[in-house]
Parts: C-alpha cells; structure tokens; sequence
C-alpha cells in the first residue's frame, strides 16, 4: 500500500533528509586517496548523532555498519573496512538517518583523486538520469514514466540499468511501496500521486546489467567486473511538481 503524505509530514522528511545531505556534504570532502572506508564511516555517523539523528542503516536486517560504500565494479551495499581509496577509484556512498519519525536517504558516486574519462562519463549519465527520473515525478504521470526516462537515457549512452534492485517509497519507514525499478515502459504502472515520497536511485554498470552477490550476504557486484555508479535522492511529489528534498538548501 502507497502511503501519502501530509504536507507536514512532507517538512518532517525533508529535514532528516536534509541531514544525510549534509553528511554526504562533509564526506565529499574526506574522499581522497589514503582514506580508509570505515573512518568514512565513523564520521558519518558521528555527524549525524551530533545533530539528534539516528543512522538508519545500521542494524537494517542486520547490516553493521552507517554507510554503504561501493567502489568500483561494486553496485551497492559496499561494506566499510581498513580498505583504503585509491588515486582512480570510484565510491558510491548511500546514507541514511531516521530523525524525529522520518526517515531520509541519499546517495552520491564520487571521484577519488583524478579518474579516468570513461569513469567520469558513467558517473555524468548516472547523475543525469536520476534527474530525468525525477523530472516525470509529477501527480498525475505514472510510475513508469520515471523508469523510462531513467532506462532511455542510461541506454542511449552505451550502458545498461540493474535490475535486481530498484528504488523505493519512503517515509515513517526506511522501505515502503512502491518500488521504482530503473527500467520500464512509459504510461504504465500506478498514477503518480501529490503526497507520494519517492526514493529514485539509478544503478548504471558500464557493462552488462546482471549482478552477483558475494558471499557476505550484502555486498553487490558487477557479473562482468565492469564499473557502476549509483545516485539517489529522496523526492516528495507535490501539486507544484517534484520537490528534492535531500538537499542541502
């Protein structure tokens, strides 16, 4: 069941979502070669306790850690560890925190140190079709428009959509209906409606789209090895259009 929100209740997500965007603000900056994961995620935690939030993922069907991080030719759920960024490297970072009854999630893929051209392009067209997505979030269009948009444009430039995971409505919980697969048709699906929260969150592989997980039980990789980016915002659909609201301002 589709839970809407009030418009309240709306402010109420949008300022713990504004707190995972402060986070994924200040671990931008950290993000350099010689970092260790888990010091990534340390801080993220502690920056989001300092402002009375609570990390959403830790515990989450028993995951251990504040911070997924994905490097590479990881697609999400990425462990923190004593692994240390390399000059080259790619990171995804997803956050999230529960404040004051809401929960926020985010997620960013970023540089470390100077990368190569093809890494920066995913990373470009993997932000770029969140925000197609986000632009047919309207009351009114169907789920499957925002699939669609974000499928054309990722495939239009050479690379390929996951499929086994997808996005995801948000509110009082971390996971709620619908989900928002990065693949689809056009016009179909529910209707949009204003009230909805939606967590849309692209996960584009340079390669083929299929995936495996390794052993550990979370971490996901590539099948072919090739590199993956991985955006997210949290995005309330209200009478005045999308309103991004894991965003700092």
């Amino acid at each position: 069941m589709v839970i809407l929100k009030l418009p309240d209740e709306i402010e109420k997500a949008r300022a713990s979502n504004r707190i995972v965007a402060y986070v994924l603000s200040k671990l931008r900056e950290k993000v350099k070669p010689g970092v260790r994961t888990k010091d990534l995620d340390k801080l993220a935690e502690e920056i989001a306790e300092k402002r009375g939030a609570k990390p959403a993922f830790k515990g989450y069907h028993g995951y251990p850690y504040s911070l997924c991080v994905s490097i590479n030719e990881v697609v999400v759920h990425g462990m923190p560890s004593d692994r240390v960024l390399i000059e080259g490297d790619i990171v995804g970072l997803d956050f999230g925190v529960y404040y004051q009854g809401f929960f926020g999630d985010a997620t960013v893929t970023l540089p470390v140190g100077k990368v190569t051209q093809k890494a920066s392009r995913l990373m470009q067209v993997t932000e770029k079709s969140l925000y197609a997505g986000i632009a047919q979030a309207k009351d009114g269009n169907r789920l499957g428009d925002i699939s669609a948009a974000v499928q054309d444009m990722v495939e239009d430039a050479g690379y390929s959509v996951v499929r086994d995971f997808v996005g995801h409505g948000i509110g009082k919980n971390l996971h709620e209906d619908p989900q928002i697969p990065n693949f689809g048709k056009k016009g179909r699906g529910i209707e949009l409606k204003s009230g909805m929260i939606l967590a849309i969150e692209p996960m584009v592989n340079e390669g083929k789209y299929k995936v495996q997980v390794l052993p550990d039980g979370w971490t996901v990789i590539t099948k072919d090895g090739s590199l993956s980016a991985h955006f997210e915002h949290s995005v309330a659909i209200t009478d005045n259009g999308p309103d991004i609201l894991s965003k700092l301002n």
